[in-house]
């Protein structure tokens, strides 16, 4: 069947698509968290935090990789490999992942009000309301597929646009940061693990692949395009942590002190004064507006495959998906407990789901005659023992606060 569908499209259309997928895990990477993280660690360890993006990349790449090869060649969503790998587990990976994507998706539709109420000064409700329109609208479109890849691309290149013309005012030390990239003055691992969380943990890296998989673009024969374009998601998402860190570097190496309420906010407003406190609410909203896009259509579809109803009406799932998360925004807020328990679970995720799929690398019922490369799973286990530690971590923080 896919064979069939790649045959019917032409090299370019595949092209957009696979570049569309890339830029859905990107911006889906690329959310408030993403912003005030990137902001909060260059602030801490200055020219240093250099390191740990370019470690952080490395580490996405090998889940990336492994992740996205295994599912596609095998034609599988991540739910699916879960079930074959152990009777039931893809149950529960969906079920951990949805109640993960809700609670994170609160926060992103909090972030597209935040956006709107610094570019237009809308307050919080309406511009939680009017996000959701604009999400639903994307959904509703006929060609569902093509209407997210060009969504997350334009958006995408704007965001990336707005960052590096921050960094061009700001003029941080370009020299100290590539020195610093491979020499750091401190290493912080805890820290290194918390952007590798923040990038392919939960949902995150399954967008892209789940993408590919329902346009067909599976089996052996593609492999080299779901490899440049596992590659291409993450160094999209490296690029745009860089340039922020670049920009928040040039703010803070001249002394100059965020604001702790919002310090990505300030950075940009002492980079460039009341326009640049605009272009941070435009870099915010489509940081938001992308991850809610990205991280509703990745939760449901995980379901798609187990419930054949929520297949059937998988645009209307999205929609409610949006509707419940920007209802509990409005009405409850965004409950600091909802946030971290989220932060918890997809902690716990990624080790699971990273764990589940190197499981299913060689076995021949889920991947065929397909032979998985042995240093790639050797890596992917490395990671994985990572990622348990990382989620340790996770749980520790959510029992401090209900301590």
């Amino acid at each position: 069947m896919s064979n069939q569908i790649n045959q019917n499209r032409t090299h370019k259309e595949t092209l957009s698509i696979l570049l569309g997928a890339a830029f859905l895990m990107a911006t889906s990477a690329i959310g408030p968290g993403f912003i005030t993280q990137t902001t909060v660690f260059t602030d801490q360890m200055k020219a240093a935090f250099a390191f740990a993006i370019l470690a952080s990349i490395l580490i996405d790449i090998v889940v990336q990789l492994n992740v996205w090869r295994i599912l596609a060649i095998s034609g599988l969503r991540g739910q699916d490999v879960a079930n074959k790998v152990l009777p039931g587990l893809g149950y529960f990976l969906a079920f951990a992942v949805g109640l993960g994507g809700l609670a994170f998706n609160i926060g992103n539709v909090g972030g597209c009000a935040l956006g709107f109420n610094v570019i237009l000064g809308m307050d919080l409700t309406t511009g939680a309301i009017l996000n959701a329109i604009i999400a639903i609208f994307i959904f509703l479109w006929k060609d569902l597929g093509k209407a997210m890849d060009k969504f997350a691309q334009l958006l995408g290149f704007v965001m990336i646009a707005l960052v590096g013309y921050v960094v061009i005012t700001t003029a941080p030390p370009y020299t100290e940061a590539i020195k610093q990239t491979v020499f750091p003055s401190e290493i912080r691992w805890p820290v290194v693990l918390t952007l590798v969380g923040g990038t392919v943990g939960g949902y995150i890296t399954f967008s892209g692949a789940h993408r590919i998989i329902d346009a067909g673009i599976t089996g052996k024969e593609n492999i080299s395009r779901i490899n440049i374009a596992a590659t291409n998601g993450i160094c999209i998402t490296g690029v745009m942590r860089f340039l922020l860190f670049l920009a928040i570097l040039g703010v803070v190496v001249t002394g100059n002190k965020l604001d702790p309420d919002n310090p990505a906010a300030s950075a940009f407003r002492i980079a460039s004064g009341e326009i640049g406190y605009r272009m941070f609410g435009v870099v915010l909203w489509a940081a938001a507006i992308t991850s809610v896009v990205g991280c509703s259509y990745t939760s449901v579809s995980f379901l798609r495959t187990l419930f054949t109803f929520v297949d059937k009406y998988h645009r209307f799932w999205i929609i409610g998906f949006i509707l419940a998360s920007t209802a509990i925004l409005t009405f409850i807020g965004r409950p600091v407990v909802l946030l971290v328990l989220a932060g918890s679970i997809n902690g716990l995720i990624m080790p699971l789901s990273l764990g589940t799929i190197l499981l299913a690398a060689h076995r021949k019922d889920i991947m065929g005659d397909y032979k998985h490369p042995i240093w790639m799973t050797a890596l992917g286990w490395c990671v994985f023992f990572l990622t348990v530690y990382m989620g340790w971590i996770a749980l520790q923080g959510l029992s401090s606060l209900i301590k």
